[in-house]
């Protein structure tokens, strides 16, 4: 067990010298403009770091964050490419590199983890938010979201209509088409459009694809299923559960006066 343990430590030294060693190549080819080169080199000092990921999402598998198989290592991975790229010049030094690669890799899983949180959170009270809070968490996201922000007011916008829900096509059951003729009536489309993209983006991210392929991609229940390896019977009711979220948000915050 000792020489076992010996040999481990001896092969982390050895990579954590490689990383170290790497770190003044990684800004010459960043500052050379050799994206390909720099990605290679990259991907020679990430196997450590994926299992790493892969250990931290198991955990967060375990305690309940999200179910198993929502997010990948090389999802995070992938991302962290782009952080390594776009940040490097961060580190002042080479010692600090090392380091600095599994602090970017934690924020890129507690953005994760928080997410979860807040969409789980989001999801579970949408029966209970008055009109003001409502709008003020709507403001917050327009302020704090920087992309989503421009989302919200470009949906008017043709380039960005991919996020133009058209919902008369969702809502067809004799109740929903009545309710859906008195949102009509009452709030204007860019009104209308704003907030539906505010609350699909906050669902859980189950919810918050069916709803999506099923809307804006036109995709049937049973096409569906087959994207997301599952079965009809839970497309359909994350479709349901979607859908009444929509419901009770724009019903609590312009209808219930």
């Amino acid at each position: 067990m000792m020489n076992t343990n010996i040999s481990y430590y001896h092969n982390k030294q050895e990579y954590r010298l490689f990383v170290k060693q790497s770190y003044s190549s990684l800004l010459k080819l960043k500052n050379q403009g050799d994206k390909k080169a720099f990605n290679t080199l990259v991907l020679k000092i990430l196997p450590t770091l994926r299992n790493y990921i892969n250990r931290g999402l198991n955990v967060f598998i375990s305690q309940g964050h999200f179910s198993k198989g929502k997010y990948k290592g090389d999802d995070i991975i992938d991302q962290l490419f782009i952080e390594i790229f776009e940040h490097i010049e961060d580190v002042k030094h080479e010692d600090d590199f090392y380091a600095w690669l599994y602090l970017k890799t934690d924020q890129l899983m507690e953005d994760i983890k928080v997410e979860e949180e807040f969409n789980d959170l989001f999801f579970k009270n949408i029966d209970n938010y008055s009109k003001p809070e409502w709008d003020a968490m709507e403001e917050k996201y327009t302020k704090d979201a920087d992309g989503d922000l421009l989302l919200i007011e470009e949906l008017s916008d043709s380039s960005y209509n991919h996020n133009d829900y058209d919902l008369k096509p969702v809502f067809i059951e004799d109740n929903e088409v009545a309710f859906i003729e008195k949102i009509d009536k009452h709030l204007k489309q860019d009104t209308l459009k704003s907030h539906t993209a505010f609350v699909i983006n906050n669902l859980p991210f189950a919810m918050r694809h069916v709803f999506e392929l099923f809307t804006n991609e036109h995709l049937s229940l049973e096409e569906i299923a087959i994207v997301r390896k599952s079965t009809i019977e839970d497309v359909k009711q994350l479709l349901h559960d979607a859908k009444r979220a929509l419901q009770v948000s724009l019903f609590n915050r312009y209808l219930n006066n």
